[in-house]
């Protein structure tokens, strides 16, 4: 357990600061919310605290950045703390540099005249399509907060699988990596202190160890070739991949690779299915929601597939037929789309949908971490096997004669 030092404000803007232990940040994040008041910044205490530089500036906006702004503003604006001056309130003591710049401008369009919608416009590399139409939705129809509350949770369910696929994604590199440093270090240090040993010995050496040598000398000696060889390899997949033809044939294999396809495919249904369903719930048009995830994905293949679910939805069909013909999403979305759009409830089908492709994905990484771990442990159990064999069978040799 650490301990937390959080500073918050009241429904009357009333600045509170303390410390407490706690398991994480989020634990002191629920504890603040229960009891009415709005987060403004919770850091860990360590026992050396220096003091922080401002080193803030040019500091990406996250997710987690947009969450916790969501529900400071939807706390303060239920607690009825006019806009304008919620804006300014969190500005103040926001740690986001980048943000705070955004919304120090957007509280004085705000106080000019400017709604809320159109001040947030102004910032596109911050408030995407997707937060720009739900505030002006919930303008539209008089249910701010609601929609800031909604926004909230999206960022924050968001965050949370964007954080999941992430690390499905890095283990298989950090397994390669691993096994890579392995016989680097066994070449650099373990294999010339023996070969400078067997040069002392004299004698004649194993078969087996002969080739090991031999293999090790081929490295050493095109050392510089093997490595500007990768270089070369890596140049040309780059620039390939960086081609609109290398790119799209990219993301096809993406959505192949075993295991990790999956995750990719089932991570964006995610996506797909909670976004859906947040915007819907707030009163945005399917076709304008369909506008908005095209947006929210670079791969080739399920943004074509949105496009043409949204040009079968334009030209009369429904929503789970159009679905359908796309090909990419798996059949229970299809089915469960269909199920929405007979009863009427379409956003929280998609929600319940989102959960399930959710817990699909949970099973698809433990799946893949499963599988991945038994491989790397024979890998460098073979490594270190062969290694051991090589380079100690002509001492055993020696100590028969």
């Amino acid at each position: 357990m650490a301990n937390f030092s959080y500073k918050a404000r009241d429904l009357k803007g009333n600045s509170i600061e303390g410390l407490k232990p706690a398991d994480s940040r989020q634990d002191i994040l629920v504890w603040l919310r229960g009891k009415g008041l709005t987060a403004v910044c919770i850091d860990e205490v360590h026992a050396v605290d220096k003091p922080k530089r401002s080193s803030r500036r040019n500091k990406k906006v996250k997710s987690a950045n947009l969450s916790e702004l969501c529900w400071q503003l939807s706390t303060m604006v239920e607690g009825g703390v006019p806009l304008t001056e919620a804006v300014k309130t969190i500005a103040d003591d926001i740690d986001n540099h980048t943000l705070k710049e955004a919304l120090d401008d957007i509280g004085e369009k705000i106080q000019k005249g400017q709604s809320f919608s159109e001040s947030i416009q102004d910032h596109p590399k911050i408030f995407d399509h997707l937060f720009v139409s739900m505030i002006h939705a919930g303008e539209s129809g008089g249910a701010l907060t609601q929609t800031l509350h909604r926004l909230a949770e999206h960022f924050e369910r968001k965050d949370q699988m964007a954080g999941k696929i992430k690390k499905a994604l890095s283990y298989p590199i950090f397994v390669v990596s691993f096994i890579t440093l392995i016989i680097i270090a066994i070449m650099t240090f373990i294999i010339p202190r023996f070969r400078t040993l067997f040069s002392q010995m004299g004698n004649e050496l194993p078969a087996f160890t002969e080739m090991f040598l031999g293999l090790y000398d081929v490295l050493v000696d095109n050392l510089l070739y093997i490595i500007a060889g990768t270089a070369l390899m890596v140049g040309l997949f780059t620039i390939w991949v960086k081609s609109k033809r290398g790119f799209e044939q990219f993301c096809k294999l993406s959505l192949k690779f075993p295991l990790v396809g999956k995750i990719i495919r089932y991570g964006f249904v995610v996506v797909f299915c909670r976004t859906m369903a947040t915007l819907l719930s707030n009163g945005v048009s399917v076709l304008d929601a369909l506008k908005i995830l095209t947006g929210m994905t670079k791969n080739t293949v399920i943004k074509t597939a949105i496009e043409k679910t949204h040009g079968n939805i334009v030209e009369g069909a429904n929503i789970s037929i159009s679905m359908a013909a796309s090909q990419f999403f798996p059949n229970i979305v299809v089915k469960m789309a269909q199920v929405g759009e007979e009863s009427g409830a379409m956003p929280r089908v998609l929600d319940r949908t989102s959960n399930y492709f959710e817990r699909k994905v949970d099973n698809s990484i433990s799946a893949m971490t499963a599988a991945l771990e038994p491989i790397m442990i024979i890998s460098v159990g073979l490594i270190v096997s062969v290694v051991v064999v090589a380079l100690y069978l002509p001492i055993f040799t020696i100590s028969d004669i």
